[in-house]
């Protein structure tokens, strides 16, 4: 298959698709360019990403069916299925993020980080199946979930601290206050930019690689960079997952804590 196609483009009216989206996009040239970024309209990620997000939704309905009734989910399952990966995942978010910011803050965000979490996974996870794209391989996605954990992030810290919050933006020697707003205000808009390109760039760089090999040698050869994959894949989330997480805890924590 072509670099820009994947089992995606056999779906029923993908050219229209593709038509909406440049036209959405902006498009002044018949060879389907954007005007801001002159370069071709691809959809690829976001149905990717919808795809990852409808088979969440599976997830979630089969483990919600299992505990629903809570007297017999209190033994859990004698056996891995998609009711214990669910629990186990997210009883590994909610430690980690527990360690960091402390229980009561950790069962509040959890619905935020870990769905991050799990979204980035399972994203990450489509890039090492043949054929499908990597929607965290495209600036778009990662961009957009960047995004959503700096405007959690101030949003919550003003939540908490009111304008004090933004007190730590002066520093702690008054004379250097205006040079030091410029460093805090450069520093918090280098995070989503952070976040977003890291992410980006490293899925990027494994599903580069792999296609190249899968391409070459297409049998024994792949299969440890497969397992490489497989740990870049729960890194990159890890790393994503726990960067957000320290940013946030930073945000409301109070001074001495």
């Amino acid at each position: 298959m072509p670099h820009d196609e994947s089992w995606f483009s056999f779906l029923p009216n993908y050219d229209a698709l593709v038509a909406l989206a440049r036209r959405l996009n902006g498009e002044v040239s018949p060879d389907g360019l954007s005007w801001y970024a002159h370069q071709p309209v691809q959809i690829q990620h976001v149905l990717g990403l919808i795809f990852v997000v409808l088979v969440l939704l599976v997830f979630g309905l089969v483990t919600f069916s299992k505990i629903k009734n809570t007297q017999d989910a209190v033994v859990p399952e004698g056996k891995f299925s998609i009711r214990t990966f669910v629990e186990l995942f997210t009883s590994y978010v909610y430690n980690q993020m527990s360690n960091m910011m402390g229980r009561k803050a950790a069962k509040f965000f959890l619905p935020l980080i870990g769905t991050c979490a799990f979204v980035i996974f399972f994203s990450n996870f489509l890039g090492l199946l043949p054929f499908f794209p990597v929607p965290t391989s495209n600036l778009n996605t990662t961009a957009a979930l960047a995004i959503v954990i700096f405007f959690a992030t101030h949003i919550f810290g003003v939540k908490e601290h009111g304008i004090a919050y933004f007190k730590h933006f002066l520093g702690p020697y008054l004379p250097l206050a205006p040079l030091m707003v410029v460093i805090e205000i450069i520093s918090h808009l280098a995070r989503p930019l952070t976040l977003a390109v890291r992410l980006m760039a490293n899925m990027t760089a494994d599903h580069l690689v792999l296609g190249i090999f899968i391409g070459l040698v297409p049998f024994v050869v792949p299969l440890p960079l497969y397992a490489l994959g497989g740990i870049v894949v729960t890194v990159q989330t890890l790393v994503f997952c726990l960067l957000s997480t320290v940013y946030i805890s930073m945000a409301i924590a109070h001074e001495g804590h």
